[in-house]
């Protein structure tokens, strides 16, 4: 069996290769708790949260900053009173990497407030 997301480590991505395409994309996918889903053009990969208050929605916005900070790789985030929205793009290759699905899946296990 193939290693869990969640126990991988990004490696640095600074350009000079291809984003998945959309068929590993979608293999990628799978492999992610529900909720996460793929841009139309296959070049981002979103998941929306709702938390009960505004503490919540902050608790798991640290959380996230420090995995983002410990794997270099950094969502972009759209936060309010009781929400997150979340995109993941490896901005250096204009797509997705396996790194977006590696932090996807380490996020799955900080679960949803």
């Amino acid at each position: 069996m193939s290693e869990a997301l969640a126990d991988r480590r990004c490696a640095p991505c600074e350009g000079g290769v291809p984003p998945l395409d959309p068929a590993e994309c979608a293999a990628q996918l799978a492999r992610l708790e529900p909720g996460w889903r793929l841009s139309a053009d296959h070049r981002m990969l979103l998941r929306d949260y709702r938390f009960k208050d505004f503490y919540r929605t902050m608790s798991f916005v640290n959380a996230l900053a420090h995995v983002a900070n410990l794997e270099d790789h950094h969502p972009d985030l759209e936060v309010g009173y009781d929400y997150c929205r979340l995109k993941y793009s490896t901005h250096a290759i204009g797509g997705l990497s396996i790194n977006d699905f590696i932090c996807a899946a380490k996020l799955d296990r900080i679960g949803n407030g």
